[in-house]
C-alpha cells in the first residue's frame, strides 16, 4: 500500500546500532534560568565551546551530560549508563569571562545520583583539584573510581560513589557571582571549551543508535526556543538520519534570541552591542554550517511574537482596553505591533542577522515571515488593533470592535480592511529589507488557519489575511492548521487550504504545508492524524510538507517511511452517468449473510454487511444511436471498470417520500456533544433500533438542508465533500440534527467490457450495462 506509514518507536528493537565514547562532544547539553543565555556547540570531533551571557550575579549556566540520554529519538539515542565508575576522563579547559578554576564559585562538577545505599545524593567536585596547568587553561583528569568532592583537600573531602547517576553538569558563573539576585549593569559575556576529550576505561564506551532511514519525502520544521539545548551538530544530524530532506523550517523563535538592556527597572530588547545575543549567534552559525553540511537548506522564521517580560510596553499590540495582546503560553508572549517603527525595524535588524548567518554559510537565503497577524483575545473575541500606533495608522480615533465574534456594521468591516493593509505593509517592507541584503532571497508568509478563518469571526480575515498577502506579494505561501488536524478535522483543513488558495492566489506548487504538532506526550495518538494530514498535502501538489517540531517527534519516537507519494483512494470521476434511466431499470440490492445450518435444521445466521450493495443494468437508457455513442465515449473515458462515476436510482434518490422535495428534517444526522463539528449524511431504512443505515456519499450539489432542533439553518455549516456535513461551531449537547436532500449512488462498471449488437438494438432488444455500487 502506497502513502505514509509510520511508528512510534519506544526502543531499538534490532535497529543498527554502533558505539561511542561516553561524554561525546555532540551529546552534551546546556541549561540555565532566565533571563540569561547559553548554548553549546561541537568545534571538533572530541571538542566543544560553551557561550553565555550573564545579567545578575546568581546566574548558572551548567554543561550537562546525561546518564539516560532524553532528548535523541529512541532509534538514535545512546543507551543508559548509569554507572561511572569505570570510566576516566580527560579534557583541556579553557575559559574567559567567566569565573576562573582556582575561584571560589569556579568551574564545578555537579553530579546527581545515588549512594551505594541507594539514597539520593549530589556531589560537588571542585574541577581545580582535578586540573594541571592554569585558572583558566589547565588539563582536567577525572578517575570516576577514586573521585572526591569538596572544596578542600583533604580537609573537605566527600568521596563520590559513581555507581549509579543520573546526570552530570559542569557550572559556569560570571565573575561577579554570589548566589544572590543583584543585576549588573550590562550584560556580562562568558565562554568555556572543552577540547581534546577522552574517555577511558571499561565503561568509557556505550552503544548508540545507527539508523539511517530512505527519504520519505517530508521536510522537518523546528526551532530554537525548543532546541537550544543541544549542539546543533546533534539537531541537524538527527533530522537527517530519520529522512527527512529538503530545507528545514528553523523558527528562531520569540524567548532565546536577542539582546537585553536594563530600563525602569526590567529587562528589554536591545540592539546595544549587536543584534543577537553571542550564544544564539554562535548556535545559528554552526547550525547553518551543519545545514550545508548535509546538503539541506534553511528556511528562516522569524514572527511578530516576542517574549512578554523583555517587550517594550509601547511595542505591544493592545486591546481597545489597553489590555496587551499575550498568548497562552506560560510565562506568556506577546505579540508586536504592525504600525509600530521602532518594533518593525528591530524586526528588520533580527532578519538582516539571520540572512547574514545564512550568507556566510554559504546558503541560499531563504526568509520566512511567521504568523504575522492582529491577535484576537481568545477569551471574547476583542481583536488587539488599538495600541497608539495602531490607533495613529488607523485615523487616530478607530471605531470600536467590542468582539470579531458579533456581527459587524460596514465601518467596522472597513476597520478591519485599514488593519489589514497596515499588516500587508508591514509584511512588505520586512521582505523589501531582506530582498536587499539578499537580492535573491525566497520569501515565505506562513498563515495559521484556524486563527485566521475562525468560523466565529467569519470578517477577521480582512485583518489577517489582507488582499495586500495576494500573490506575488511572497514567493511562497506557507500554510499550517495543527489545532484542526489534532481535533481530528481534516475537513476543515482542505476547506481552509481551498479559501486561502482562492483569496490570495498562490497557486498549489507555490504552497508549503505545515503538519502537526502534539503537544504532550500523553496525546501521541494524534501523530495519526498528523501522517493523514501529511499524507494529504502531498497529495494535492503541495511543493513542500513539513512535520513540526523536532523535540516532539524524539519525544515520541514518531518514525516515517515508505512515503510513495501516490493516494490509496479509487479513482473517481464525479461526474453523473450521461442517459435517463426510467422506471424500467432493474436494481438489485444484495446482502452478505452467513447460514450455518445444524443436524436439526436450525439456522445460524450471521450478516457480514451493515448496509446492501446495489447491482443496476442501466441498459435501458440506450434508446438511440446517439444514446449508444454517448454510452461508448462514457464508458470509454472511465476506462471500462477503473473509474468510478456516480448514477442516480431512479427508485431511491432522495432522503424522503419519492418524489417529495427535501425537507431539513427527512433524516437523522446525530446529536450534539458540543465536541463533534462533522456528521455524516445518512439514510435510514426502517424505525428504531432495528433501522438500518445507509452512509450517504454523493449527495446531489445544492440539495442540502439542514436543522437543528426542527429548525431551518440557512448558514453556519457545510458540504465538506463526501457527504459530511461539518458545522461552523460545534452544535451544543443534545440538540437534535436533521437533514434532507438528493443523493446519487456510487458506481462502476461491472465489466471492462461492454456489449452492444446493432442488429439486436436495432430490433427492440436493449443492450446489457451492468453497474455495481462502490464502498465509499
Amino acid at each position: 500500500m502506497g502513502g505514509l506509514q509510520y511508528w512510534l518507536a519506544d526502543e531499538r528493537r534490532g535497529q543498527e546500532s554502533r558505539f561511542i565514547k561516553r561524554f561525546a562532544a555532540t551529546h552534551w547539553t546546556v541549561n540555565f534560568p532566565r533571563p540569561m543565555m547559553a548554548s553549546v556547540v561541537t568545534t571538533g570531533p572530541d571538542a566543544l565551546r560553551m557561550d553565555a551571557v550573564f545579567y545578575g550575579s546568581g546566574d548558572l549556566a551548567g554543561l550537562i551530560w546525561d546518564a539516560e540520554d532524553r532528548w535523541s529519538h529512541p532509534l538514535l539515542a545512546y543507551e543508559t549508563a548509569r554507572d561511572f565508575r569505570a570510566c576516566r576522563l580527560s579534557f583541556r579547559w579553557r575559559s574567559g569571562g567567566v569565573r576562573r578554576l582556582d575561584e571560589t564559585h569556579g568551574p564545578t562538577l555537579t553530579i546527581e545520583g545515588r549512594d551505594a545505599e541507594g539514597s539520593p545524593r549530589a556531589w560537588y567536585v571542585r574541577l581545580w583539584n582535578y586540573a594541571e596547568g592554569g585558572p583558566e587553561d589547565a588539563v582536567v583528569t577525572l578517575d570516576f573510581a577514586s573521585l572526591v568532592g569538596g572544596y578542600r583537600l583533604p580537609e573537605e573531602a566527600d568521596p563520590v560513589w559513581a555507581g549509579d547517576i543520573d546526570r552530570m553538569f559542569i557550572s559556569l558563573v560570571p565573575p561577579g557571582y554570589d548566589e544572590g539576585d543583584t543585576p549588573f549593569p550590562a550584560a556580562v559575556e562568558g565562554w568555556a571549551e572543552l577540547s581534546d576529550i577522552a574517555c577511558d576505561g571499561a565503561g568509557s564506551v556505550i552503544a548508540v543508535g545507527d539508523v539511517m532511514l530512505p527519504e520519505h519525502g517530508l521536510s522537518m520544521a523546528t526551532g530554537y526556543d525548543d532546541a537550544f539545548n543541544q549542539t546543533p551538530q546533534r539537531i541537524v544530524e538527527a533530522i537527517h538520519a530519520l529522512g527527512y530532506r529538503g530545507a528545514i523550517n528553523h523558527y528562531v523563535g520569540m524567548s532565546h534570541y536577542f539582546r537585553l538592556e536594563r530600563a525602569g527597572g526590567g529587562l528589554f530588547v536591545s540592539l546595544a552591542g549587536g543584534v543577537l545575543n553571542g550564544p544564539c549567534a554562535a548556535w545559528h552559525r554552526d547550525f547553518a554550517d551543519r545545514a550545508r553540511a548535509m546538503g539541506m537548506g534553511v528556511i528562516w522564521s522569524l514572527s511578530y511574537e516576542l517574549f512578554d517580560a523583555h517587550c517594550w510596553g509601547d511595542w505591544k499590540q493592545r486591546a481597545e482596553n489597553g489590555d496587551p495582546a499575550l498568548t497562552g503560553w506560560v510565562p506568556p508572549s506577546t505579540l508586536l505591533s504592525p504600525a509600530h517603527e521602532g518594533a518593525m525595524a528591530y524586526l528588520k535588524a533580527v532578519a538582516g542577522a539571520f540572512v547574514g548567518i545564512a550568507q556566510a554559510a554559504g546558503l541560499p537565503v531563504l526568509f520566512q515571515v511567521g504568523e504575522p497577524w492582529w491577535w484576537v483575545m481568545p477569551g471574547d473575541g476583542r481583536i488587539c488593533l488599538y495600541d497608539d500606533a495602531a490607533r495613529t495608522a488607523l485615523g487616530g480615533d478607530p471605531v470600536s470592535i467590542p468582539s470579531v465574534w458579533a456581527g459587524l456594521d460596514a465601518a467596522q468591516t472597513a476597520l478591519l480592511d485599514a488593519a489589514g493593509a497596515v499588516l500587508a505593509a508591514s509584511t512588505a517592507a520586512l521582505c523589501a529589507h531582506v530582498k536587499t541584503l539578499a537580492p535573491g532571497a525566497v520569501t515565505h508568509l506562513l498563515a495559521y488557519l484556524p486563527t485566521i478563518l475562525d468560523p466565529r469571526a467569519p470578517e477577521a480575515k480582512r485583518a489577517n489575511m489582507p488582499v495586500g498577502w495576494a500573490r506575488p506579494a511572497f514567493d511562497v505561501l506557507q500554510l499550517e492548521d495543527y489545532d484542526w488536524v489534532t481535533e481530528g478535522r481534516p475537513t476543515l483543513t482542505a476547506r481552509g487550504v481551498a479559501l486561502a488558495t482562492e483569496r490570495l492566489g498562490y497557486r498549489q506548487e507555490e504552497q508549503h504545508y505545515l503538519a502537526g504538532f502534539v503537544l504532550l506526550p500523553e496525546q501521541a495518538g494524534q501523530w495519526r492524524a498528523i501522517a493523514d494530514a501529511a499524507q494529504a498535502s502531498v497529495a494535492r501538489g503541495t511543493a513542500a510538507t513539513f512535520i513540526w517540531a523536532l523535540p516532539q517527534i524524539c519525544r515520541d519516537g514518531f518514525t516515517c517511511f515508505n512515503f510513495a507519494g501516490e493516494d490509496d483512494v479509487q479513482e473517481f470521476d464525479d461526474v453523473v452517468f450521461p442517459l435517463a434511466i426510467g422506471r424500467e431499470a432493474s436494481v438489485s440490492p444484495a446482502f452478505s449473510t452467513q447460514i450455518v445450518e445444524s443436524v436439526s435444521g436450525h439456522e445460524r445466521r450471521s450478516s457480514d454487511w451493515a448496509d446492501a450493495r446495489l447491482s443496476f443494468d442501466a441498459g435501458s437508457g440506450v434508446r438511440s444511436d446517439s444514446d449508444m455513442a454517448a454510452l461508448i465515449a462514457f464508458f470509454r473515458a472511465r476506462r471500462g471498470a477503473a473509474r468510478g462515476f456516480r448514477f442516480t436510482d431512479p427508485y431511491d434518490d432522495r432522503s424522503g417520500p419519492p418524489g417529495a422535495p427535501p425537507s431539513p428534517i427527512d433524516q437523522r444526522l446525530g446529536t450534539g456533544d458540543g465536541v463533534s463539528a462533522e456528521f455524516p449524511l445518512m439514510r435510514h431504512y426502517g424505525e428504531g433500533a432495528e433501522a438500518q443505515g445507509r452512509r450517504i456519499t454523493r449527495p446531489v450539489p445544492g440539495s442540502i438542508r439542514v436543522a437543528a432542533d426542527g429548525v431551518e439553518m440557512t448558514d453556519g455549516w457545510s458540504h465538506v465533500g463526501m457527504g459530511v456535513i461539518a458545522f461552523d461551531a460545534a452544535p451544543a449537547a443534545g440538540v437534535v440534527l436533521t437533514a434532507g436532500y438528493r443523493f446519487d449512488v456510487p458506481v462502476r462498471f461491472a465489466e471492462d467490457r461492454l456489449e452492444i449488437n446493432r442488429a439486436t438494438f436495432a430490433a427492440g432488444e436493449a443492450p446489457s450495462v451492468p453497474l455495481v455500487e462502490i464502498r465509499e
